[in-house]
């Protein structure tokens, strides 16, 4: 690690009960995650790899390479005791590594990239400042408390996980078809959350001020008010924005498959009555309420068998809409607001909440992919978007089972080189370079050579 004085503070962590370091949720050891985390930093975090992504091509030996550019970048550790300790910088993965098996953080944070060495910040004064960060993005299953069934909290399970897979696809969607970016890394926090790193040269170089724009893109919830959500939608009856209705062509076919069963929502008294508040009519609503909570005329029973009970009262409530609609005077505005109340409730009980803060600032520290959450000993492991419904939050690997499977691997194999290979983690780092990582390096080499053309164009008035 770089000589300087780290800048060290004893404060409380705002994510996860304040990052207390306990034990993780498993009955696999009586050790604490902390206890292991030597041992996985030595042997099974991917060193090389985070640094090869974050040199963003100033690793090689082309002329125009930035040999301190990985030096100016931001780590940020919590140290066991919720010791906070910014400004750190090292010079290389062997150095990040050899610091990591030190000091064994409970939790890694990435920052900017900074105009110098952020441990000889002090020498610059007010001209250190942020240069270059990655756009990110952070939606945490909190935000989602009033209108999931099965926990609320730091639950996290198949039930819910369709929200944050619906999320990836929407964001991921969007990031690439209405932005043009493609170098972007989706990854599980851990426990309850995901994160998203978008790394194209031209994101890096965001303002804030432009990052704030881009957030505000996907900003469609804009929170609880009257106890339904407020919806960033335009006036009533006006064609939906295009990116919105994506999201909604997206959401509508996974509401009745993965989200109204796995959720129950309509199964669910007080959810049946969240549901109703985005129905304009007070009349119609308590009709399609008598109608949930009485048997199945025949003739429907017949044309909904097979049928999930909330996809079955769903399409009630489509059809009791429908007819309503044909009743109305077209150009009124209770037609307007029937028209749309449906897509109101798909957004409102699904669409992506993002934490906007941590999208706005190039300073903002978030947590690293790779490092392992302290109170459930899960590894943040990257997710593939075009998968994301079927990633198992419950089925990611621990350090507990990680270094069991090491244990055995060390006993009955002489090669000792990148052990993570043989362990339930090759998957999430064969995934991270193949789908993330090889993109990721060529576009900054791209990015250097670039600078090296600019440089050679350059006239040259030396005599």
């Amino acid at each position: 690690m770089t000589s300087g004085s780290p800048d060290i503070k004893r404060q409380k962590i705002e994510d996860d009960d304040n990052m207390k370091v306990e034990p993780a949720e498993s009955s696999e050891s009586k050790q604490t995650v902390q206890e292991l985390m030597r041992m996985y930093y030595g042997k099974l975090f991917p060193h090389q790899a985070m640094y090869r992504w974050l040199a963003y091509g100033n690793d090689s030996k082309h002329p125009q390479a930035d040999a301190g550019f990985f030096q100016k970048r931001e780590f940020c550790f919590t140290l066991d005791g919720d010791i906070f300790v910014r400004y750190q910088s090292f010079k290389d993965g062997n150095d990040l590594k050899e610091a990591l098996k030190a000091r064994c953080p409970s939790k890694i944070d990435i920052g900017p990239v900074y105009s110098c060495n952020p441990q000889d910040r002090l020498k610059f004064g007010a001209s250190f400042v942020p240069v270059e960060r990655e756009l990110v993005f952070d939606i945490d299953l909190t935000d989602y408390d009033e209108v999931r069934t099965c926990g609320k909290g730091g639950h996290i399970c198949t039930s819910c996980w369709p929200l944050m897979a619906v999320a990836v696809q929407i964001i991921d969607r969007g990031l690439r078809a209405d932005f043009g970016f493609q170098n972007i890394l989706w990854v599980y926090s851990g426990r309850r959350g995901i994160h998203c790193w978008v790394c194209d040269p031209s994101a890096r170089k965001l303002t804030d001020e432009q990052r704030s724009c881009v957030a505000n893109y996907f900003a469609v919830y804009k929170g609880h008010e009257n106890d339904k959500a407020k919806l960033a939608l335009g006036a009533g009856g006006a064609a939906l924005h295009p990116a919105v209705q994506e999201a909604v062509d997206m959401l509508m076919p996974n509401w009745e498959a993965n989200i109204l069963p796995k959720q129950r929502l309509l199964e669910d008294e007080s959810m049946c009555q969240s549901v109703l508040k985005y129905v304009p009519d007070q009349e119609l609503a308590k009709s399609v309420l008598e109608q949930w909570n009485a048997p199945l005329p025949t003739s429907l029973a017949k044309k909904m068998s097979g049928l999930d009970i909330n996809v079955q009262r769903w399409r009630m409530l489509q059809n009791a809409v429908a007819l309503k609609i044909s009743e109305v005077k077209k150009q009124s505005a209770l037609h307007k607001q029937l028209s749309r109340c449906l897509i109101e409730i798909v957004l409102a009980f699904s669409y992506p909440r993002l934490d906007m803060e941590v999208s706005k600032k190039m300073n903002h520290l978030l947590k690293a992919p790779f490092c392992v959450h302290p109170k459930t000993g899960k590894v943040c492991v990257p997710i593939d978007p075009q998968h994301a419904f079927d990633f198992d939050p419950e089925g990611v690997p621990t350090v507990h089972t990680l270094l069991k499977e090491l244990e055995q691997i060390q006993d009955a194999v002489g090669d000792q080189s990148e052990l993570w290979k043989k362990t339930a983690m090759a998957e999430f780092v064969k995934l991270f370079q193949e789908a993330f990582l090889d993109s990721c390096a060529a576009a900054g080499r791209s990015e250097v050579l670039t600078r090296s053309r600019t440089y050679a164009s350059k006239p040259d008035f030396s005599f």
